[in-house]
């Protein structure tokens, strides 16, 4: 019986420490390539955010990226996807139509409208300041507020 009493503490150590150790999966809608044609798949679902830069190296690019991954619900919850853009070779249709020149951050509303466009890292909390003054956001705020009040 010690044994497998010891056996089973070991186990639960072990899956505890392994836990740990992984990285939360960050969700596979939330990040994606800027590869598409145009941002009609998102319009009056999503809020796309683009994050263009000349490499995947680019230091504000990956200050931005990290300054996204960390507080990923935030985003989540205002309906946002972040399409990125490191190669300006690849000439892809939504670089020609934002035009960046290096690095550059738009978010683009639920209607299709460039909202804000940024030469430089925004956080995470400013962005969803931007959002959270959209009508469409006090819109979808205010039925949230609607339907907790309902329940």
């Amino acid at each position: 019986m010690k044994r497998l009493m010891t056996l089973v503490i070991a186990g639960l150590i072990a899956t505890t420490a392994l836990a740990q150790e992984t990285p939360m999966k960050e969700p596979d809608t939330l990040f994606l390539p800027a590869d598409m044609d145009d941002l009609s798949e998102f319009r009056w679902k999503k809020r796309p955010v683009l994050v263009f830069a000349d490499s995947p190296d680019d230091p504000e690019y990956i200050e931005q990226m990290e300054l996204l991954r960390a507080r990923t619900e935030e985003l989540v919850e205002r309906d946002v996807v972040v399409l990125t853009d490191t190669d300006p070779d690849a000439r892809s249709a939504l670089r020609l139509l934002m035009r960046p020149r290096g690095f550059m951050l738009v978010l683009v509303g639920k209607d299709g409208g460039n909202k804000l466009r940024k030469p430089f890292p925004w956080d995470v909390r400013e962005i969803t300041r931007s959002i959270d003054k959209m009508p469409m956001r006090q819109l979808e705020i205010r039925e949230e507020k609607e339907n907790a009040a309902t329940r």
